[in-house]
């Protein structure tokens, strides 16, 4: 963990130093595209004041002067499969967006949905020297968190203090300079398997550029998609991606869970150019063009050419009723909504005060999924686009850039994390803890 705790704090640096001069990328490599934002930041005393994830009022800090996106290619669920591919897709994205910002930028902070994410709630608590909480105390109580036995090939990518409890006091955000005898700590642990990082770390490098910091698309999808009081009070965020489907809970502004199903956008895709027998360029286009997953009787009659170039005639000619469609479409739909709901179920969404549950990610544009989801997920259920951002071009404001957007709200106000403090190097955490479940009974 110590080398980990390095990197993360040498990005954290390489961040500061590009947000000082005032210019830094963001990727977002997705399985079916890659999109590169470069954002120029101006008052940048702010940049890292609040709470990390606050209000976001304070985001006029920065403005979008360069925007790009690709298709994605050599990316499976989230992962790099083909380094070459996806190298190339990369390159294209980041050199239009500086063609169009008019400017080059040697640092990027990504985002990735693979891995296969697990959470982990770990709990530290320590006595006061004085009765006033410095710095080097904060310090110490993460250090006193009990972390747990992650397993080999696997890597933390965000290590984040949710809540300090000063004596009997819960629900501090920030505990310095007020007065007590016992600090207490819980902290939200996310990790994702190592070579997956290792993988984009190394393709963002082939690239030339320098990575300035790495995040869960689960959780930057949240950060734009859930407004402030679901955050604070309780709220899911279900990315809907190409390749995955990534989930994320929180709740006093802060992560709690976090994981993804390996299913998405593509599945749905994949399954109708298997039962039409098109290729998958074809299906893509029937899919947003018509595709839905409530049919009534009109869509008997509403008659789909499928078209194609194959030069069968006949093959070429053939109609599909689109209520034949939506019968391809919504059980791939159902299982990726009933497997979301087993992950919180799981996760103990079940005992947060509120649960709503916002739906966000270009697979959830389907028409008629609100209703569904509704239906499957058997809570409050939204549709939800990512915040407003300065200069966003308008065909990047839609839920497919849900993480991307998310990422440049994450660029700009960087929640506090482990590494960014002092920890002593022989209270690096190494002791086992159960998974997030009873940590959310407990703590919530």
């Amino acid at each position: 963990m110590t080398d980990l705790y390095q990197s993360q704090r040498a990005m954290r640096n390489l961040r500061k130093a590009a947000l000082q001069r005032g210019m830094i990328a963001i990727l977002d490599v997705g399985t079916s595209k890659i999109a590169c934002l470069i954002l120029r930041f101006d008052g940048l005393e702010d940049a890292s004041e609040g709470d990390g994830v606050g209000s976001m009022a304070g985001q006029s800090n920065f403005r979008v002067i360069g925007a790009a996106t690709t298709r994605s290619r050599g990316v499976r669920f989230g992962e790099i499969s083909a380094m070459n591919e996806t190298e190339r897709a990369i390159r294209t994205a980041v050199q239009a967006a500086q063609k169009m910002a008019n400017v080059r930028v040697d640092h990027v902070i990504a985002c990735f949905s693979g891995g296969e994410p697990r959470s982990y709630g770990l709990a530290g608590e320590i006595e006061l020297h004085d009765s006033l909480v410095h710095e080097n105390d904060v310090s110490r109580v993460l250090a006193a968190c009990n972390a747990p036995d992650i397993g080999e090939g696997r890597e933390v990518i965000h290590a984040q203090p949710v809540n300090f409890a000063l004596d009997h006091r819960s629900g501090l955000a920030d505990p310095r300079e007020q007065s007590g005898n016992r600090l207490a700590c819980d902290m939200h642990l996310l990790t994702v398997d190592a070579a997956v990082v290792q993988n984009l770390l190394y393709c963002i490098k082939r690239c030339d550029l320098d990575l300035a910091g790495i995040a869960s698309s689960a959780y930057v999808s949240g950060i734009a998609a859930l407004v402030e009081d679901e955050r604070e009070l309780g709220a899911a965020c279900i990315d809907m991606g190409g390749g995955s489907t990534g989930l994320s809970i929180f709740m006093k502004k802060h992560m709690i869970f976090s994981d993804s199903v390996r299913l998405g956008g593509d599945h749905v895709t994949s399954d109708i150019a298997q039962c039409l027998h098109v290729p998958f360029a074809v299906a893509e286009r029937i899919k947003t063009k018509h595709g839905g997953v409530h049919a009534t009787g009109m869509d008997d009659r509403e008659m789909i050419e499928i078209g194609g170039d194959s030069g069968d005639w006949e093959k070429d000619r053939r109609q599909v009723s689109r209520t034949e469609l939506i019968g391809i479409i919504r059980p791939r739909v159902e299982e990726i909504l009933e497997q979301a709901a087993e992950r919180l179920e799981a996760a103990g969404f079940s005992h947060l005060p509120s649960q709503q549950i916002v739906l966000t990610g270009g697979a959830s544009q389907i028409p008629g999924l609100d209703g569904l989801a509704s239906r499957i997920l058997g809570q409050r259920v939204r549709m939800g686009r990512p915040l407003r951002v300065q200069g966003l071009p308008q065909a990047a404001t839609g839920p497919s850039f849900a993480s991307t957007v998310g990422l440049c709200l994450f660029a700009a106000h960087p929640q506090d994390e482990w590494w960014d403090f002092e920890i002593p190097a022989e209270r690096y955490p190494a002791r086992s803890i159960k998974r997030a479940l009873k940590w959310f009974k407990d703590n919530w």
